[in-house]
């Protein structure tokens, strides 16, 4: 009769429990499968799928008793560990998000939010499309297959056991400021070409003060803009593959990588 003790079964599932757990931990974060329209029981059977096929790549697990507290605090690193590892990806959705509430707020939409009763959210519409517009883009540029290889690699370059403390921490906060900067430089033209627009009807309102400016401004403040975001989304692509080869290739250096 065949009989494996706690340990042996630890070792057994070690190859893909702690993937598992890994893979969980950048699916909460990872743009697309950190939807709320993804149901836990999809993320579930994705990331199970997944584990079994990268399992003959994974390093030997370490000895642990899969019943014991080790085995725990380790699934909880592991989860941990993937969460910081995706935590870049989030942060570059982030970044067409606050570009929305730029241009939105100097076209004068800044009013017109959409309740996202899924997610819990509730932001501006160009915000949201801009959202929906760059995890296409993130796909179509295959960074999801870029991402999913650099999870695999993970487990040589920081093996199961290594901890979370020893991650560059201050590198990931960093990438707040990032997002800041990214955004200004995408919204730089239209934040401009909308500066000019309000100067000129500044001066009107000036020159012609019987004219009623706030009835003409509005609407042409809001075509002009709408020219703007045609603009933006002219550039967008290419800028928006740099900012994804950015941010893959700090999740890579997080790990100790070299891209």
């Amino acid at each position: 009769m065949l009989t494996l003790t706690s340990a042996e079964l630890g070792s057994l599932l070690g190859h893909i429990w702690w993937p598992f757990c890994r893979l969980m931990g950048a699916f909460s974060m990872m743009p697309m499968f950190s939807s709320a329209h993804i149901t836990i029981r999809a993320k579930v059977l994705l990331a199970l799928v997944l584990s079994v096929v990268m399992a003959p790549m994974v390093p030997a697990p370490p000895q642990v008793d899969a019943a014991s507290l080790t085995a725990v605090l380790l699934a909880a690193e592991q989860i941990l560990t993937g969460m910081l590892l995706a935590f870049p990806l989030l942060l570059l959705i982030h970044v067409l998000t606050v570009l929305g509430s730029v241009v939105s707020m100097q076209m004068g939409l800044s009013m017109a939010i959409m309740n996202d009763p899924v997610n819990g959210m509730s932001q501006a519409i160009v915000s949201q499309l801009l959202m929906l517009y760059g995890i296409l883009m993130f796909l179509a540029l295959e960074g999801h297959l870029v991402a999913l290889g650099i999870l695999v690699d993970s487990f040589t370059l920081w093996p199961v056991g290594s901890g979370i403390f020893n991650l560059p921490m201050e590198m990931l906060a960093l990438r707040f400021g990032w997002i800041f900067a990214s955004a200004l430089t995408l919204a730089v033209p239209a934040v401009t070409a909308m500066l000019l627009v309000n100067l000129t009807f500044g001066v009107l309102s000036r020159a012609a003060p019987s004219l009623n400016v706030f009835a003409l401004g509005f609407p042409m403040s809001m075509m002009m803009g709408l020219v703007c975001l045609l603009l933006v989304f002219t550039g967008l692509p290419g800028l928006y593959a740099q900012l994804t080869s950015d941010a893959l290739r700090v999740m890579l250096q997080a790990i100790g990588g070299t891209p």
